[in-house]
C-alpha cells in the first residue's frame, strides 16, 4: 500500500492530473533547493581534505536521503505545499504583480526624492557662496592715506 494514498493527497478536491502536475512542480523546487545547498556546501569546503564527508553532512537529510518526488508528496500531504485552484492562483498572481508594481513605484519615488534633495543641497551651496554676509565686527576699517 502506498502512503499517503491518492485520496488523502487530493482530499476529493483535485483530480489525479492536478496532483501529478503539482507533485512535479514541487519536486522541481526541491531539486533546485538541493542544488543550491550543495553548491553552498561545496564553496564552504573548498580546499578541505574531508570535503566529501563535509558536503554530505551540510545538506539537509531530507534532500540527500530521499528522492525529490517522495519529498514533494510528503510536503503536499503535510501542507507545506498547497495546490491552488486556477481562480485562486490567478488572484494570487495578480496580487503579487500589484504588490511588485507598488514596490517599484515606491523605489522610483524614493530615488527621485533623493535626487531632488541632492540638487537642493547643491543649489543652497551655490547660494551661500554668492550671498556672503559680513557682520560689523568682521569689516576692517581702511584709512585713506593719500600723500600729496
Amino acid at each position: 500500500m502506498i502512503f499517503p494514498s491518492i485520496s488523502d493527497l487530493t482530499k476529493d478536491k483535485y483530480n489525479r492530473y492536478e496532483l501529478v502536475i503539482a507533485t512535479a512542480k514541487c519536486a522541481r523546487m526541491i531539486t533546485d533547493e538541493y542544488v543550491k545547498e550543495r553548491e553552498t556546501a561545496e564553496k564552504m569546503t573548498q580546499g578541505n581534505k574531508d570535503a566529501d564527508k563535509a558536503v554530505y553532512a551540510m545538506i539537509k537529510r531530507e534532500f540527500r536521503d530521499e528522492k525529490a518526488v517522495k519529498c514533494a508528496i510528503n510536503r503536499l500531504f503535510t501542507g507545506d505545499f498547497v495546490i491552488l485552484d486556477p481562480e485562486a492562483a490567478a488572484a494570487k498572481r495578480a496580487a503579487r504583480a500589484e504588490s511588485e508594481r507598488l514596490a517599484a513605484e515606491s523605489r522610483l519615488l524614493a530615488e527621485e526624492a533623493r535626487r531632488n534633495m541632492a540638487l537642493n543641497f547643491a543649489d543652497e551651496d551655490e547660494a551661500d557662496d554668492d550671498d556672503t554676509v559680513f557682520e560689523d565686527d568682521d569689516i576692517l576699517e581702511v584709512e585713506d592715506t593719500d600723500e600729496e
